[in-house]
C-alpha cells in the first residue's frame, strides 16, 4: 500500500542558498560569483530562488549589492523563458521595501518569529513592532504586484526562550493572515524539531488553515530535516525551502547548522515521483561542487558526496 506522502501533491522547492545560505559564510563572494551561483541553479531547473537581501550592506556584507545582482539577472531572463524563474529578495523593513520595489525582484520575503526574544536578537525590534510594520509592508508589496512570503522563525524552539508551543505559533499565523500573508514559511530555526513536533504543530495549524498556506524551512542541525520533510508531506504541505549543498545556518541562533540540502531533498522527492518541476540532480551537484571551491569549505549534503561531478 502506498504512503499518503506518495499520493500527495507535487512538491515545489524554494532555493535559499544565494541568500540564507551565503549570509553566514566567512567568505564574501563577488557579485560575479553570486551571479554564477544563481545561473547554475537555474541551469539545474530551480525556479524560485532567493538571490539576496535589502539589509544594510554593513550588517550583512555577504549580501551587499543585491540591487546590481538583480539587474544582472534580469538581463539573462530570456535564456530561461520556459523555466519562468522568479527571483526573490529578503526585506527587513520599510527602507528595504522601498529599495526592493525599485528592482525587478519578483517576490519579497519578510520576517517575524514566534519568540519575541528572537525578534529582538535578529532585527532589534519586538514582535509587536514587526507586526505593526508588516501591516504596512505586505499590502504595499502586494499592491505593487510582487509575490510575498513571511518567514516565521522558531516554530518549535527558541535558543533564548526554549520550547515554543503550537498555540503560540497559531496566534502569530492568525495575525499574519489578517495582515495579508499568503505564504508562511515555518522555520525550524535551530533544527530542534522532531517528526513528532512537526506533527503536533501542523496538526494544530491545519485545523484552521489549508496546507497551501505553508512552506517548511527546515534546518539539519540534528540530521532530522528529511524525516521532518516526510512528516510534513504526509500532512499535506507541498513546498520546502532548501539550500544547495546544505549551505547556511543562522547567525542569530547559536549552534544552528545548515539548511536542508537541496540535493538531499531532490533525491528523496525524485525517488517518490513527487517533484513538481524537473530538476537535474547532476547539474545541481556540479553547482554545489563549484561553490565548495569558491567558499573553500566542504558542504554537508549527503547526496552531494555520492555524485560524480
Amino acid at each position: 500500500m502506498k504512503s499518503s506522502a506518495v499520493r500527495g501533491p507535487r512538491v515545489e522547492i524554494f532555493e535559499v542558498g544565494p541568500r540564507d545560505g551565503l549570509q553566514s559564510q566567512a567568505k564574501i563572494l563577488s557579485l560575479s560569483d553570486r551571479e554564477i551561483f544563481v545561473t547554475r541553479l537555474l541551469d539545474a531547473g530551480l525556479r524560485d530562488i532567493e538571490v539576496g537581501s535589502f539589509v544594510r550592506d554593513d550588517r550583512i556584507p555577504q549580501l551587499a549589492g543585491t540591487r546590481e545582482l538583480l539587474a544582472r539577472l534580469d538581463k539573462i531572463r530570456s535564456r530561461y523563458k520556459k523555466l519562468a524563474p522568479r527571483f526573490w529578495s529578503f526585506v527587513p523593513n520599510t527602507k528595504g521595501l522601498h529599495d526592493a520595489l525599485e528592482t525587478s525582484s519578483d517576490g519579497l520575503a519578510f520576517f517575524v518569529a514566534a519568540s519575541n526574544t528572537f525578534c529582538q536578537k535578529n532585527v532589534n525590534r519586538s514582535q509587536e513592532e514587526l507586526f505593526l510594520e508588516l501591516g504596512q509592508l505586505l499590502p504595499r508589496a502586494r499592491k505593487e504586484g510582487r509575490a510575498i512570503r513571511v518567514y516565521l522563525s522558531t516554530i518549535t524552539f527558541c535558543p533564548y526562550e526554549g520550547p515554543i508551543r503550537p498555540a503560540q505559533v497559531s496566534r502569530v499565523v492568525k495575525r499574519l493572515v489578517n495582515l495579508g500573508a499568503t505564504e508562511i514559511a515555518l522555520g525550524d530555526t535551530t533544527g530542534h524539531a522532531t517528526p513528532r513536533d512537526i506533527e503536533k504543530l501542523l496538526g494544530s495549524l491545519l485545523k484552521t488553515w489549508k496546507p497551501k498556506l505553508f512552506a517548511m524551512h527546515l534546518h539539519d542541525t540534528r540530521a532530522l530535516s528529511l524525516a521532518n520533510t516526510l512528516k510534513s508531506l504526509e500532512m499535506g504541505v507541498a513546498k520546502f525551502d532548501a539550500s544547495a549543498g546544505g549551505l547556511g545556518g543562522c547567525p542569530y541562533a547559536p549552534g544552528a547548522a545548515g539548511n536542508l540540502a537541496t540535493e538531499d531533498l531532490v533525491y528523496m522527492l525524485k525517488s517518490q515521483g513527487l517533484l513538481k518541476n524537473e530538476i537535474d540532480l547532476q547539474a545541481l551537484g556540479a553547482c554545489s561542487r563549484w561553490l565548495e571551491g569558491v567558499i573553500g569549505t566542504p558542504l554537508t549534503s549527503k547526496v552531494l558526496k555520492t555524485l560524480e561531478v
